[in-house]
C-alpha cells in the first residue's frame, strides 16, 4: 500500500494479488473487503480479512497482504490526527474490526460509486465519516449523517427531494436537520437545496443544447418558470442569459486557442 501524500481522509477501490515488499505509513488504514479474501502480516502477526471482518492497520506498522482468490476491497486512509481527536481513537483498540449489516451496506454502496468511477471528492468526505461511525459506534454521529446526506443531495439534486425526505434519509427529525444545517452551514435545508438545483442546472446550461424546460426538470425544479425566478432571485440572471454568457466566454477562448 502506497505511502504517497493525501488528504486527512482517502478512499480508494483495489485488489490484491501476489505479497508484496512489507510497506508502511504515517496515516491509519482500514481496509475493508468487498468481495474474497485477504491474508495479512501486520507486525510480524499474521490475519486474514474477509467480507464480514476488517482490519485496522495502525500509522507505522509494516505490513503486506496477498490472497490467493479474487478479492475487491475498500481501502479508507485516516490521518492520525483525525483519529486522536475524534470518536474514531477506538480504531486502533484491536486490529480487526466486524463488519456488521450496517457497515456492510455503506462498503456496497461505496463499492458501487468506485466501479462507477463516482467516488468523487464530495462522495468520499460525506460517506467515510458515516461508515467510520457506523463500522465504531453502531449508530452514526447526527453530523455524520448530515455528510451523508449532503453528499447524496450534491450527486443528485433533480430527485424530488424535500425537508422531510431530506430528514428521513438522514434519519433526523426535521427539526433536528434545521439545527444542524444552522449549525453547520448557517442557512437552513431549503435554502440549501435551492442552491444545489441552481448549481446543477448552471452545470447543464454550461455543458449541453437540452432545452431550458428539460434543464429545469433535471435540476428538480417544478417548471422552467421556477428555475428562471431562481436564477434571477439568487444569480440576477436568466437561464438563457446565462447560457450564451458561457457560450460567448467559450467562443472567445476557443478564438484565442
Amino acid at each position: 500500500m502506497s505511502s504517497s501524500s493525501h488528504s486527512a481522509i482517502d478512499l480508494s477501490f483495489r485488489s490484491y494479488a501476489h505479497i508484496g515488499a512489507p510497506d508502511r505509513h504515517d496515516f491509519v488504514q482500514l481496509v475493508l473487503p468487498l468481495s474474497g479474501q485477504l491474508l495479512l502480516e501486520i507486525d510480524g502477526k499474521q490475519g486474514k480479512v474477509d467480507t464480514q471482518l476488517g482490519v485496522v492497520i495502525p500509522a507505522h506498522a509494516w505490513h503486506a497482504q496477498h490472497s490467493q482468490v479474487a478479492n475487491h476491497s475498500i481501502v479508507v486512509d485516516v490521518d492520525a490526527a483525525v483519529v486522536a481527536r475524534s470518536g474514531w481513537q477506538r480504531l486502533l483498540d484491536g486490529s480487526y474490526t466486524a463488519i456488521g449489516p450496517g457497515a456492510r451496506k455503506l462498503i456496497e454502496y461505496l463499492g458501487v460509486m468506485a466501479q462507477q468511477r463516482a467516488l468523487t471528492p464530495a462522495v468520499v468526505t460525506g460517506w467515510t465519516p458515516l461508515l467510520l461511525d457506523t463500522l465504531l459506534l453502531g449508530e452514526p454521529q447526527p453530523r455524520s449523517r448530515l455528510g451523508a446526506l449532503l453528499a447524496r443531495v450534491q450527486a443528485e439534486p433533480g430527485l424530488p427531494w424535500s425537508t422531510a425526505s431530506m430528514a428521513h434519509f438522514a434519519n433526523l427529525s426535521v427539526s433536528r436537520l434545521h439545527a444542524l444545517f444552522r449549525e453547520e452551514m448557517d442557512t437552513s435545508p431549503h435554502a440549501w437545496l435551492r442552491q444545489q438545483r441552481m448549481a446543477r442546472a448552471c452545470d447543464l446550461l454550461a455543458a449541453g443544447d437540452a432545452s431550458l424546460a428539460e434543464i429545469a426538470l433535471a435540476a428538480g425544479f417544478s417548471e422552467q418558470s421556477a428555475l428562471t425566478r431562481a436564477m434571477r432571485d439568487g444569480m440576477d440572471v436568466t437561464p438563457a442569459a446565462y447560457r450564451r454568457a458561457c457560450r460567448d466566454k467559450w467562443e472567445k477562448w476557443s478564438t484565442r486557442q
